[in-house]
């Protein structure tokens, strides 16, 4: 329900209909009603299709849906999401607006695979640091297969999907700043 809320109030603040978020994320305007009326789980990819919608990160609108952090980011107050179709799940680690860095601790299931849009790229800097697993990335049509130690600095924003194609969670870090 906090994220419906928070969905609902960034475009409230901002003046838009319910038809403005969609044309501007994508996202059709039936599903943001949906979301806002906390009927559905939003994806990964619809909630990083309405944080570029509002100009936010994926992890600025999860941090505004939990309410602001503090300078010390305590492991037990650390909010964690599970994206409904993949079962990815998302720990922020370390989010604060008045700081470039973002850290993000994900775990992605075995066998599943997340495709981003390009937009979600658009105003930061972005690694990857696989910490135990395999990780392939496929960034604007050249593939990387990451393994544990690896690590892999984005370079200029497009599509992105991130798999897991092997029989065990593989665990990352994403490091990412604004830009």
């Amino acid at each position: 329900m906090l994220i419906a809320r928070r969905v609902r109030l960034e475009r409230e603040a901002r003046g838009w209909s319910q038809a403005d978020l969609a044309e501007r994320s994508g996202v059709s305007k039936a599903t943001v009603s949906k979301i806002e009326r906390g009927e559905m789980s939003p994806t990964a990819v619809l909630l990083v299709r309405l944080a570029s919608a509002f100009d936010l990160t994926l992890a600025g609108l999860l941090l505004r849906a939990e309410g602001e952090a503090a300078r010390v980011s305590r492991a037990a107050d650390q909010p964690a999401w599970r994206d409904p179709a993949t079962g990815y799940l998302r720990t922020q680690v370390f989010a604060r607006p008045d700081h470039p860095l973002e850290i993000a601790r994900i775990e992605l299931p075995a066998g599943a695979r997340v495709t981003l849009p390009a937009v979600s790229y658009t105003h930061i800097r972005q690694a990857v640091w696989v910490l135990s697993g395999e990780l392939v990335i496929m960034e604007g049509g050249v593939w990387h297969t990451l393994g544990e130690g690896d690590c892999l600095g984005f370079g200029t924003p497009s599509e992105v999907t991130l798999a897991n194609e092997t029989a065990r969670t593989c665990i990352y870090v994403v490091l990412l700043t604004r830009g």
